[in-house]
């Protein structure tokens, strides 16, 4: 009798190994099924988002022509804007006091971008040239300036990789590039996007290993730096892609 029910219960614990390994496949069958969803599916199963309270804050006022690029200092606190009229202008978002006016070679900056550190700014556009400004010259810093990156085409947009040491640019000329600050030496070009690259972002991860493109190809390009080719591609858009984040 007592084999019997020896049998039974081993039987029974066989059962439950078979049914608990049969529900962790399906189980990883299902988990499978969302790795090859599209967007729009994921998204009709989200709540729309409810409407924005937003309203004006601060409205800094200084430039004389259109504003083509701007960008945040780490502080949270500073920001920078290019414009139409030729200047760069160092703002304090809180004062909305103007701290530095720079004189741009060009009037068509259509890139700009703070330094993690705050002590310099960077920019470029239709001289097809990045040019670096320090904000701790007593002096102009026009004298005090240094091209670190030249492309073939316009500059369309630039990013520092979480440091002072290395920035990123995007350009007419269909190229990514990747710079040394120091020695004004690319790095690392990537090619991949057949028309010119509008703008580009880095991964806010600390390695900052990734970023991603825009371009007018109308195509989105996901690339490692570490390799200098892109790891995905995004296609859907209709015309030029112009921002991304």
């Amino acid at each position: 009798m007592a084999i019997v029910v020896e049998r039974t219960v081993t039987e029974s614990i066989d059962d439950l190994v078979r049914e608990a390994e049969s529900l962790k496949t399906r189980l990883e069958e299902e988990r499978a099924k969302f790795n090859d969803m599209e967007l729009t599916t994921v998204a009709e199963k989200l709540d729309s988002l409810p409407p924005f309270g937003t309203k004006s804050r601060r409205i800094l006022k200084g430039h004389q022509g259109k504003v083509l690029a701007l960008d945040w200092s780490n502080d949270k606190r500073h920001m920078v804007s290019t414009s139409q009229d030729g200047k760069l202008i160092i703002w304090d978002a809180f004062t909305t006091n103007k701290e530095h006016a720079i004189t741009m070679p060009t009037t068509w900056v259509l890139a700009c971008a703070y330094s993690p550190s705050g002590a310099t700014v960077a920019c470029g556009g239709l001289d097809n040239k990045l040019t670096l400004y320090p904000l701790n010259a007593d002096d102009d810093a026009n004298k005090h300036k240094k091209v670190v990156a030249t492309h073939s085409s316009y500059i369309s947009s630039c990013k520092f990789m979480h440091s002072d040491q290395q920035l990123l640019t995007a350009s007419g000329d269909s190229t990514a590039k990747l710079w040394d600050i120091e020695s004004s030496v690319a790095i690392q070009t990537f090619q991949g996007h057949q028309a010119d690259v509008m703008d580009i972002d880095i991964s806010p991860s600390e390695a900052g290993n990734i970023f991603v493109s825009g371009s007018s190809d109308h195509m989105v390009m996901v690339w490692d730096i570490r390799t200098g080719g892109y790891v995905q591609t995004f296609e859907g858009h209709e015309s030029d892609v112009n921002a991304v984040r």
